[in-house]
């Protein structure tokens, strides 16, 4: 099944669901079909064109959720960069600024990208004590459009003009 873009009544991109869900709620008549992607479904009495983004046709109204915290969530929020020297690596492992043997807590800010060298350099040590300087300072990332599309916006050419400029700055 591939994945269909979700819009709200006012076309903000509200979720990604595949394409047997997206068809009930057309079907249904509880959403519309905006744009079509590649083939269709086959069905014993007709075809169907497989829908890539779809338009509810009420409005959602929901607190948007909080970002995961996860590895690959730091890793993404972090660019895949080291924090302490710059290097840009897929071969990276999460250090806590404050060590948790020193009451630091494994939270958004406190957590950092780092490459195994800086990693191992620092230890247990605080900034202070390892003479190491972050490069920028941790943070929880906001959950906005485009960071809930952002895996799919490569695979997805289509997607892009449905997430406002504005979100898509860092």
């Amino acid at each position: 099944m591939e994945s269909v873009l979700v819009l709200n009544q006012n076309y903000e991109p509200l979720n990604i669901c595949n394409t047997k869900r997206a068809l009930v709620l057309v079907d249904g008549g509880k959403a519309e079909v905006l744009e079509h992607g590649v083939g269709g479904i086959r069905t014993p009495s007709r075809v169907f064109p497989k829908p890539s983004v779809i338009r509810l046709m009420y409005m959602i109204k929901r607190p948007r959720p909080r970002v995961k915290l996860s590895r690959r969530e730091i890793f993404h929020r972090d660019h895949y960069t080291c924090q302490y020297c710059g290097a840009k690596t897929r071969d990276l492992t999460i250090d806590h600024v404050v060590p948790r043997h020193r009451g630091g807590k494994h939270t958004w800010e406190n957590l950092v990208s780092a490459c195994r060298a800086c990693n191992h350099r620092k230890g247990g040590k605080t900034l202070e004590e390892s003479k190491m300087k972050l490069l920028r300072l941790p943070f929880e990332p906001k959950n906005n459009s485009y960071y809930i599309l952002y895996q799919h916006l490569q695979s997805y050419d289509g997607w892009s003009k449905f997430v406002p400029e504005w979100e898509r700055a860092d």
